[in-house]
């Protein structure tokens, strides 16, 4: 039995897509598809129902499935069993939102480049809705960002919390005390993108303290937000990790005695399965990374999570 219709038999059923598949294999829709037949030949059953929705697995492609998976991983454990780690190659695609960016991502790659040196490592930096997406479609195979996933094979893992505080440009007409949480939300608050999590979880804190219309403007870029703050634009609503140089230099200062917004979740969001191990070591080095930098930062700043949580692997979508 061919090993490659195999894999891609795997894959089709975990996309749902002939045309997803055939960009994850770097392949033609029109090759994905005969492996598929072929492979459907030689087994005597139908193992997809096509429709304008995409395909799904019959009853018998069920039962294939489990045995492919369980084919493909013999032979990934024999592959490294006669192989050593530096020597493993592959493609490693990672999506992280502008905060992970902007604080542990770049100690990550290192760590990644130190110890897989043949893997190839694709970056991308988007919000965590558009990661969410792209990951679902086969488009990245890890993304750091704030939301749980929940799809087939699909494991979550809580990373790290960002405290999230108050910060306004120093000496500027918003750098004062106020009364109450009402009071400073008269003046315009700076936070990250609409219906981000930051951004839903500032407006229902702001709505249990019966504060009905305030003043958000929503910025999907760390530089920006950090740049309007500064420029007196209003009072950013942020984890002090990400300005942790103005705060330090007295560019920027913390407001003291007001309600802070909830500490912002980071997760790491991966496929796991057949031909996948390599993201599973990849992740592992993670917590790592994370220890490192909040050692460095503080409790302030960042607050690891114990990465002896449980995995949250999702089923079904």
């Amino acid at each position: 039995m061919n090993m490659r219709f195999l894999e891609t038999f795997v894959w089709v059923a975990r996309l749902k897509s002939f045309r997803l598949t055939a960009e994850k294999l770097f392949s033609t829709q029109a090759s994905i598809s005969s492996r598929i037949a072929a492979l459907e030949d030689e087994l005597g059953v139908q193992l997809f129902l096509r429709d304008s929705k995409g395909v799904t697995l019959t009853a018998q492609g069920q039962r294939v499935l489990e045995y492919a998976e369980q084919m493909m991983d013999t032979l990934q454990a024999m592959k490294q069993s006669i192989s050593n780690v530096g020597d493993t190659r592959g493609l490693i695609r990672i999506g992280a939102m502008d905060t992970v960016m902007h604080t542990w991502l770049s100690s990550f790659v290192a760590r990644i480049m130190e110890c897989y040196p043949a893997v190839e490592i694709e970056l991308t930096a988007d919000t965590a809705r558009n990661l969410c997406d792209q990951l679902q479609k086969g488009y990245l195979d890890i993304i750091f960002q704030t939301d749980e996933v929940r799809a087939d094979s699909v494991r979550n893992q809580a990373l790290a919390q960002y405290p999230v505080q108050w910060v306004v440009s120093s000496g500027s007409i918003f750098d004062r005390a106020y009364p109450s949480l009402d009071d400073l939300t008269r003046e315009r608050v700076i936070t990250f993108s609409k219906n981000s999590r930051p951004h839903q979880d500032l407006l229902n804190m702001l709505h249990a303290s019966n504060i009905a219309s305030p003043r958000v403007s929503c910025v999907n870029s760390v530089a920006a937000m950090t740049r309007l703050i500064r420029d007196g634009f209003g009072i950013g609503a942020l984890p002090p990790a990400l300005v942790a140089d103005e705060l330090r230099q007295g560019a920027l200062a913390m407001l003291d005695d007001v309600p802070v917004p909830p500490v912002m979740d980071i997760v790491a969001t991966w496929r796991a399965g057949v031909g996948l191990e390599l993201v599973d070591s990849v992740v592992a080095l993670v917590h790592e990374v994370i220890a490192e930098y909040a050692r460095s930062m503080g409790p302030d700043m960042v607050r690891p999570v114990d990465p002896g949580a449980p995995v949250l692997v999702s089923e079904s979508a």
